[in-house]
């Protein structure tokens, strides 16, 4: 009986473990924005990461739409071969001054769409690399609300905006996170805001991530091994 018990209580806790361990790993398969974080007031080239869900379907449509609460005056991509991208702008309620030019209208939705032969298939990603600016400097996160079309006429809407305290959604919206500017000018950031930067951000971010998933893994294997630990003696009591 106490070994039967002592196997049950293994039982729970590695279930429990492997569960704390899925937590703790993020997820992948978002579209996502690389890196996910610049400096307010800047100009920053960022990249759109689409990732192919589907087993069985191709991803050949991708859809961006810009916040036009805090419009920016500069939107270009970046050529990618085997993809058409058209960029819409909208009026804006409100003219947006840059560089002492009023800006009436501005860059509110980019599409890029597949050439013939050209998709994202099964278990490929893609970066859509896009330069922006002046980033706004009266928030702390850009959201971009996108729509994933596939091959098939499935379309994934990545819209779900996360909320502080709740858990995240099932298809959240990509999202750019800004920083305060170290006594930077706009101007000063535009010239020194390189790939190099960029990679060092996303490298932070990931070193993180990495970090706190071999944290968390160390926990498990530490609880694994003490339930170990209790059932050998348990059984070697039984046996005596």
């Amino acid at each position: 009986m106490r070994s039967l018990s002592a196997r049950r209580s293994l039982g729970a806790l590695v279930v429990a473990a492997g569960a704390l361990l899925a937590s703790a790993v993020p997820a992948f398969a978002h579209v996502t924005v690389q890196p996910g974080s610049v400096q307010q007031g800047g100009y920053s080239a960022v990249a759109f990461r689409v990732p192919n869900e589907s087993d069985t379907a191709s991803t050949v449509k991708v859809e961006v739409n810009l916040p036009l609460d805090h419009p920016m005056a500069s939107v270009r991509t970046q050529p990618i071969p085997g993809w058409t991208a058209v960029l819409e702008k909208s009026k804006l309620d409100k003219p947006l001054d840059s560089h002492g030019q009023q800006i009436t209208e501005a860059v509110s939705k980019i599409t890029w769409t597949a050439n013939d032969g050209t998709k994202i298939g099964p278990g490929q990603y893609q970066d859509f690399a896009v330069s922006l600016g002046a980033l706004p400097t009266d928030t702390d996160t850009l959201v971009f609300k996108a729509l994933q079309t596939y091959d098939n006429g499935d379309v994934v809407r990545w819209i779900e905006e996360a909320k502080d305290g709740q858990p995240e959604p099932s298809k959240p919206a990509p999202a750019l996170k800004l920083t305060k500017a170290a006594g930077a000018t706009a101007a000063d950031q535009h010239s020194t805001d390189s790939a190099g930067t960029q990679q060092a951000a996303a490298a932070a971010k990931s070193s993180d991530s990495t970090a706190r998933t071999l944290g968390v893994v160390g926990i498990v294997v530490g609880v694994i091994g003490a339930a170990l630990g209790v059932a050998g003696l348990r059984r070697r009591s039984a046996q005596s």
